[in-house]
């Protein structure tokens, strides 16, 4: 090895060294931590083994948290991805459609607490609904006391989420070349086929990091859901950060910890399933 390339290499590990120690510290061995404590019980430390789990897995809130999230991801997932591809389509063909991109982070930079007073607002049981039901001799609905209130979650994560995954989606679109879709139209061919033939494969790298980043974001919707319907909504929108928050306020930090790591575990298991099959697919 020659000695520039030493010499490139230590530069190198030189620059990685700070962000290596900032994820080890603040993210590795706080993990780690978690692992520990989810063995051992939380008042006097002691050995619990798989107890904890047990308990987790035995827990009905926990149950109805886990299943409400797998059901908010399988919704959201789809409309989110499928929906602004298409709106991301439409769009490239406009002429200002780079003036608009900012347009499309508005959501994301509204603080959380704004979104959710919005939403407040919209649906719970005040407002012009509530007084136009009750002119016309009608019981006005709190929706975030029903089931609607999982669905007014799901608009509220397709609100905020979508105009970033339409620039993303926009990146890709406008690194096809224009020479491609030009010579397919020559050569006859339709916009749908330009599409499917075209434009999709040409995505996929980016529907990879869409997909992923969609999957992780569709966790983080606690804010909104808490700050509208509080520690206890109604069973609909009831997830896994509500359960964690609630364990956390009665010191439950053993089953805390459990769950963490059961979760973190699945998360991980998908990110890797996801992996496997986008490198399976690109190989074939």
């Amino acid at each position: 090895m020659t000695k520039p390339n030493r010499r490139g290499i230590r530069a190198g590990w030189l620059f990685l060294v700070p962000s290596l120690a900032g994820e080890i510290i603040f993210v590795l061995l706080p993990f780690l931590d978690v692992v520990k404590r989810s063995f051992t019980t939380a008042v006097t430390g002691q050995f619990s083994g798989f107890f904890n789990y047990k308990l987790v897995f035995q827990n009905e809130a926990f149950r109805l948290a886990a299943g409400n999230t797998l059901r908010f991801t399988a919704v959201c997932l789809p409309l989110l991805i499928i929906g602004s591809l298409l709106l991301a389509v439409m769009l490239s063909r406009q002429k200002y459609v780079r003036l608009l991109k900012s347009c499309f982070l508005f959501p994301m930079a509204v603080p959380a607490a704004a979104v959710a007073l919005v939403w407040k607002m919209l649906f719970a049981r005040a407002g012009l609904l509530s007084s136009a039901l009750l002119s016309l001799g009608m019981q006005p609905v709190d929706w975030m006391n029903t089931g609607m209130a999982f669905w007014v979650l799901v608009v509220s994560y397709l609100w905020k989420n979508t105009g970033y995954t339409i620039i993303l989606w926009l990146a890709g679109i406008m690194s096809i070349p224009d020479t491609l879709l030009e010579a397919a139209r020559a050569d006859g061919a339709g916009e749908w086929k330009c599409f499917t033939k075209i434009m999709l494969p040409n995505l996929k790298p980016m529907l990879y990091t869409i997909t992923v980043l969609s999957f992780l974001n569709s966790f983080k919707v606690f804010r909104e859901a808490y700050l509208v319907a509080g520690g206890y909504p109604d069973g609909s929108m009831y997830l896994l950060q509500h359960l964690f928050n609630n364990w956390f306020t009665n010191m439950e930090f053993d089953k805390m910890a459990a769950a963490a790591v059961v979760i973190a575990g699945i998360l991980y298991l998908a990110v890797t399933l996801l992996q496997k099959l986008w490198e399976q697919e690109e190989a074939a």
